[in-house]
């Protein structure tokens, strides 16, 4: 795997970078090293709009187009480091969105679906996932919250956005084990759900209090 994260616009905001991890996520509990790492090497930057780019290490969300937003680096970070990853997982990721969230995930698994139901949306992380040489995912456009069993079943899944309940289809798609984390709740008022299945049990845990935009589709709103 070959990311292209080193280049003289991307090394311009490593020390902007440096103190969101130093100063949004580690005084808040994001402690695994290689989350970390991938935080501070992928270049959130790339992937907002050019009038965005000197706010985008900042800790907020910031809006992407289509009415949909790319999440603030702490809840990007928890969410990762919820996954456990170590390398060597297959993960399914719903709502590519900008597609900042699926450059973390293709830094620390060995391979990553990640699925959007914009096209518009899709068109552009895939330009941006060129730009940086990030090959080892495969996204296409669809209903998301029917995962994608084709490739399944996967050792984890992250979904972008909040349902009123758990998809059926991606918990079917979940490994035995696994983990997914969802958020799952009202509109604009939801719990960050993580969801292990284990030998044959599927157990849910309710991390925090979260705000996603709708989760769209035959098992969302």
């Amino acid at each position: 795997m070959t990311i292209l994260f080193s280049s003289p616009a991307t090394r311009a905001y490593e020390k902007v970078r440096a103190r969101m991890v130093s100063e949004q996520l580690q005084p808040r509990g994001v402690t695994d090293p290689a989350v970390l790492a991938a935080m501070n090497r992928v270049p959130r930057h790339c992937f907002v709009d050019d009038a965005l780019q000197s706010q985008a290490y900042g800790d907020f969300s910031l809006p992407i187009g289509e009415g949909q937003t790319i999440s603030q680096p702490y809840v990007v970070a928890l969410m990762t480091q919820l996954l456990g990853l170590t390398g060597k997982e297959t993960v399914l990721e719903i709502g590519t969105g900008s597609g900042y969230q699926t450059a973390i995930l293709a830094a620390l698994a060995e391979r990553v679906y990640t699925v959007e139901r914009i096209k518009a949306l899709h068109a552009r992380a895939r330009r941006v996932f060129d730009k940086l040489h990030i090959f080892n995912l495969l996204c296409k456009i669809d209903d998301g919250t029917l995962g994608w069993p084709e490739h399944g079943p996967y050792d984890a899944i992250i979904v972008t956005a909040a349902g009123p309940s758990v998809p059926e289809p991606l918990v079917a798609q979940l490994a035995d084990p696994g983990v997914m984390v969802i958020p799952v709740g009202e509109r604009g008022n939801q719990k960050l759900v993580m969801i292990r299945k284990q030998d044959g049990e599927v157990m849910e845990e309710i991390v925090e209090d979260v705000k996603f935009v709708s989760l769209i589709g035959d098992h969302g709103w």
